[in-house]
């Protein structure tokens, strides 16, 4: 988690004294008076008063006594430290709502590459078959399965280990983690069979170890299958709602959870801006990615196409000298 957190936006100073003009990006502009100092670009400036007018923050700084200082800062973003902030109980900031579902697919697409590379280099295949079996089966059962499974599973794991809290981010973490894996593993798997065999041994023959064989001829053999598989997982995270809801507890919720709990009163504004910004951020993805694969096919067929003509000019000399 960021140690800083974006309070709103100064856009115009007030008055001749140096005030700013701030527009909060809080859901009550109130939030803001509660702090003493604020950071702007990794600067602090402690506060001399604050207050609300109409909806916006006039706030003066220490430093800051005229007009011209204050224009300084205009158009800057206004941060404030996370260990300032003490939000009632069941709130929570909308970054850490949003970069849970970030942290949990870095995580599960490490832990994913790693087992479809497991996977691949097992030679006993019924060995194999068990291990996707299992893998496979947060995949195949229904998710309220799935998410009381987990639940019952947390659960008598605390009393075992006599733990005062049962349900936490680590647990939500962990199921995430757990329903994610079979999605980035099938991902990954057809990649690694498509990868000439050869290559990594070529690689340990002129002096790379295993481990230097891997992140220098495997990887970068089958990132493109990761980055797919990473957002996938994004998606798929970010998106449930009946897992997060059996494994989350009372401390932390992710989005869906937040949104879900609005239903009984009314939807924020914030709420629309944050989805209509997550709709062209995906829509901006897509395109961006229906791009990139056109310009790689094309690139492939250039490359077909040139070997093609190479073969044919080969088998013509050949031809020619075989009339010689």
């Amino acid at each position: 988690m960021s140690e800083y957190l974006e309070a709103g936006r100064i856009i115009n100073t007030h008055g001749v004294r140096g005030e700013v003009k701030v527009e909060p990006w809080a859901d009550s502009p109130d939030f803001l008076l509660r702090f003493k100092t604020f950071w702007v670009d990794g600067t602090a400036y402690p506060v001399v008063s604050s207050r609300v007018h109409t909806r916006f923050v006039l706030i003066r700084f220490e430093g800051v006594e005229t007009v011209e200082d204050a224009m300084r800062l205009k158009g800057r973003t206004l941060c404030f430290a996370r260990a300032d902030a003490k939000l009632p109980a069941g709130t929570f900031f909308q970054a850490d709502l949003i970069g849970f579902s970030v942290f949990d697919t870095r995580v599960g697409a490490v832990i994913g590459t790693l087992a479809a590379v497991d996977i691949h280099k097992m030679r006993s295949k019924r060995l194999r078959s068990a291990v996707m079996t299992v893998t496979n089966i947060p995949m195949m059962n229904p998710d309220i399965v799935t998410g009381i499974s987990l639940m019952l599973l947390f659960v008598f794991a605390a009393r075992m280990l006599n733990l005062e809290t049962t349900l936490s981010f680590y647990t939500l973490l962990i199921a995430h983690i757990t329903f994610c894996l079979p999605y980035v593993i099938l991902n990954v798997l057809p990649k690694l069979r498509q990868m000439d065999k050869n290559l990594p041994e070529a690689a340990q023959d002129l002096g790379c170890t295993p481990l230097q064989s891997f992140f220098k001829v495997e990887l970068p053999f089958i990132m493109p299958s990761v980055w797919t598989a990473m957002i996938m997982a994004f998606t798929l995270s970010f998106d449930n709602f009946v897992i997060s809801n059996f494994t989350s507890g009372s401390s932390y919720e992710t989005l869906t959870i937040h949104l879900y709990s609005m239903i009984k009163k009314s939807v924020k504004p914030n709420i629309y801006s944050l989805s209509t910004i997550i709709f062209f951020a995906v829509l901006v993805l897509l395109i961006v990615y229906n791009f990139t694969d056109s310009a790689d096919d094309r690139r492939e067929r250039a490359i077909e196409k040139a070997n093609l003509r190479r073969e044919r000019r080969l088998r013509k000399e050949r031809g020619e000298l075989v009339e010689e």
